[in-house]
């Protein structure tokens, strides 16, 4: 059964995908079943080029990949950046090369918030 909000690679050609609704079946791509990217956290990186940070000013929430800007290449780049509340996607952005890796959104309410990017090399990250 596929993970609601889950992000899944192909091993074989890299398809990625988000799961915007979850049923019963499993992901399969190129005839076999795709990995569900588990978010990986500033302990196993530290605070540099993966991790969001996340700046809040009353309804606004800035993110930006990595203390140190995240390379926007066309071979390495940010693909996504999320805000997630209580497991739920509540926004995102979509990035492509040679964009800036930092997205900004406007909430009605920031509690809870935390940010989830996807590198399209080294996987899911969550601050």
């Amino acid at each position: 059964m596929a993970e609601l909000n889950g992000i899944y690679k192909c091993n074989v050609c890299g398809n990625t995908v988000s799961v915007i609704e979850a049923g019963a079946g499993t992901l399969v791509c190129c005839g076999e079943e795709m990995e569900l990217l588990k978010p990986k956290t500033k302990e196993q990186e530290g605070n540099e080029k993966h991790v969001p940070v996340v700046e809040i000013s009353k309804g606004n929430v800035k993110v930006k990949v990595g203390s140190v800007p995240h390379p926007m290449e066309e071979k390495h780049y940010i693909g996504l950046i999320q805000l997630i509340r209580n497991g739920d996607v509540v926004a995102g952005k979509r990035l492509k090369p040679g964009d800036k890796p930092e997205a900004s959104f406007c909430l009605d309410s920031t509690e809870g918030i935390k940010a989830r990017i996807w590198c399209n090399i080294h996987g899911v990250w969550i601050n």
